[in-house]
């Protein structure tokens, strides 16, 4: 199945006015176990770090949401969210616009198999990006140049514990849930090994979407974006549906990010340079 176009249908809901894109941020926040991980990674490394980060890069920035949450946690820094798809930088930088952070926070179209801004980045932020790039040691290279010494590159992208949910191959690809998706996931040797190569110093892999984590995305996510996929008119249904299961899924993402996962279909991968 393919999951861009449902995104841009529930984007584009909320576009109508700044009140309602913040509202869709929360949503994601809530929702998407990996905006939990993420979150709780960007705070930790704000904590302890001893300097404010001053420039972040948001490498696959879609539509916006980190970049938001960033500009909030850094305030000081300057942010460049940086995306393949024009209609989504001109929708990113209209909204940043209207809610008045356009000075802190800016988007551009880049290809990140290209793009490359040496020593620049103190924070470099690539959160479902990388199962979507086939030439991966050439962006994480890219990702090693573009980053100051001492920087962190924060990864959350699908394990090879079935984080594209596929069901069978075929040779002219992969296909699952995922359709977009160019690999099945990461293993956490694979991806430590490939970040070294690239330039980093120090590879710290975890999993996610353990047990727990796994139950709330099939119920928050896989399930109520397949019935989407199959009619609109369970748009309607769709605030019933939550209202109903959220606390549960709520309860199982805290549970994912708070307890250690022996295996799982995410992987959360923080690379120093």
């Amino acid at each position: 199945m393919h999951y861009d176009p449902i995104k841009r249908q529930l984007g584009n809901l909320f576009n109508g006015s700044p009140f309602l894109r913040k509202r869709f941020y929360n949503l994601l926040d809530l929702l998407l176990l990996r905006a939990w991980h993420v979150k709780k990674a960007l705070k930790a490394y704000q904590q302890n770090s001893q300097d404010f980060c001053t420039d972040i890069l948001d490498a696959g920035s879609g539509f916006g949401q980190y970049c938001y949450s960033i500009s909030r946690l850094f305030p000081k820094a300057k942010i460049l969210g940086v995306d393949v798809k024009q209609e989504q930088i001109d929708d990113c930088n209209h909204f940043f616009q209207q809610i008045g952070k356009a000075e802190q926070v800016t988007f551009e179209v880049a290809d990140l198999t290209q793009y490359k801004s040496p020593d620049n980045y103190q924070l470099i932020l690539s959160v479902d990006v990388m199962e979507h790039i086939l030439e991966d040691e050439l962006v994480f290279k890219n990702y090693s140049e573009s980053m100051q010494s001492g920087g962190l590159l924060l990864i959350s992208t699908p394990s090879d514990q079935g984080g594209s949910d596929t069901d069978h191959h075929e040779e002219e690809g992969v296909y699952g849930f995922i359709g977009e998706h160019v690999r099945d996931g990461y293993n956490k040797e694979e991806i430590t090994a490939k970040l070294l190569r690239a330039g980093f110093s120090t590879v710290e892999v975890t999993y996610t979407y353990g047990s727990f984590g796994t139950v709330a995305w099939k119920l928050s996510m896989k399930y109520p974006i397949q019935l989407l996929g199959f009619s609109r008119i369970f748009y309607l249904l769709l605030p019933f549906y939550y209202l109903l299961l959220f606390p549960f899924c709520a309860i199982l993402n805290y549970l994912d990010v708070n307890t250690h996962n022996k295996s799982g279909t995410g992987l959360l991968v923080k690379a120093y340079k």
